[in-house]
């Protein structure tokens, strides 16, 4: 196990850069999916900015698998976030966010959680990669998989491919009807078109990356991290600009609960989000509406096997940001001595799985009230 420089040739080093979209970049995927028409009010003018989406075969199962014939609960869509960077484009990428979403069967209820990016899995074969399967983090996979014999250049929808696998073998969950591939350029461009975003501050959090004018903090000489003064966001509710939203939700070695409280921020970053996009400044506002679908429609690669964006949005017209519910996945630190190896999940995260895959899931977590990722 080698985390997340990999192995088998997927190598990557941790970079002195700012880790924006390890895990934020699906945000703007799951805006996509989850807003859908209701943003635009009519399914035929949603479908000219689908055109835009690249479509591509994520799941590697082209002729396999035949789309339904209408699009019905209950429903799972894999939202993954990559963080290509134009300075290494033979870089593979890591899956730097993973989330799920399940929609009930009443397609009016939906439950958002994330696999933490350091969780440790058996990833399977994969032969078109060259990969022959291993135990390492889940963000791994799709830099495994993203591998092309005999070229240099990635191919993250084949990257997808193994790490729908990795995620399916992890949770049991047989099937994703949908799945996106959103990049940190194409997000910051869909939450600058929105003029910011407006959301619940949990709790007083200092910046480790930026200054409070949005520049970077240098970095310290001596190795000790950054230098300089903090961009802060105080308890409350805010209007966030584009990069303060991405620096917010991006925070872990500031917060008390490290990354738990930054996939808690992810999630209500999403429901923000949601809400933004279905005020009457964004929906009424045509110039705003036309660039908030441009930079969405550029930024994502999807696949519905068979199905459009522009139908998953219709399917999902009746979710809304308060019946999204955010969970939480309980787990543990794998430690060595004092050398972290990663994350495992505890029991009852399996029970949640089961209960997610038996139909029972809306059950389960009246239950198990200590699951729900709420504001503090």
């Amino acid at each position: 196990m080698v985390g997340d420089t990999g192995k088998g040739g997927a190598r990557r080093k941790r970079s002195a850069l700012p880790r924006w979209a390890r895990w934020c970049t699906a945000l703007g995927a799951a805006l996509m999916l989850i807003s859908g028409v209701v943003l635009v009010g009519a399914e035929a003018l949603l479908a000219r900015y689908a055109g835009a989406v690249r479509s591509d075969d994520l799941f590697d199962d082209t002729g396999k698998q035949e789309a339904r014939s209408d699009i019905t609960g209950p429903l799972n869509l894999l939202l993954v976030g990559i963080d290509p960077r134009a300075s290494s484009p033979n870089t593979p990428p890591l899956a730097d966010s993973v989330l799920i979403l399940h929609v009930t069967p009443s397609m009016e209820q939906a439950y958002l959680f994330s696999m933490p990016r350091d969780l440790i899995v058996e990833i399977p074969r994969f032969d078109k990669a060259n990969f022959p399967g291993g135990s390492d983090r889940i963000n791994s996979a799709m830099a495994y998989g993203s591998k092309v014999p005999g070229q240099d250049k990635p191919d993250p929808a084949r990257g997808f491919a193994l790490l729908a696998k990795t995620v399916s073998q992890r949770t049991g969950i047989a099937r994703f009807d949908a799945g996106a591939i959103i990049n940190f350029t194409g997000f910051q461009k869909i939450v600058d078109a929105m003029g910011g975003v407006t959301m619940y501050i949990d709790g007083d959090v200092k910046s480790e990356h930026r200054e409070p004018d949005g520049r970077h903090r240098r970095g310290n000489p001596a190795g000790e991290g950054y230098i300089g003064p903090q961009a802060e966001y105080k308890k409350g509710t805010r209007h966030l600009e584009g990069w303060q939203a991405l620096d917010y939700v991006r925070q872990r070695k500031t917060l008390p609960d490290s990354d738990y409280g930054r996939q808690r921020h992810q999630q209500q970053f999403v429901k923000a989000m949601v809400n933004q996009a279905f005020s009457r400044d964004v929906v009424t506002n045509p110039f705003k509406l036309d660039s908030v679908l441009r930079a969405a429609g550029q930024s994502v690669i999807f696949d519905g096997h068979g199905h459009t964006v522009a139908e998953f949005g219709f399917a999902l017209r009746n979710i809304r940001s308060s019946s999204i519910v955010m969970m939480k996945l309980p787990g543990e630190s794998i430690m060595n001595g004092s050398d972290y190896q990663g994350e495992r999940l505890q029991p009852l995260a399996e029970e949640f799985f089961a209960a997610l895959r038996g139909g029972s899931v809306e059950t389960f977590v009246v239950s198990h009230p200590e699951l729900l990722n709420q504001e503090k």
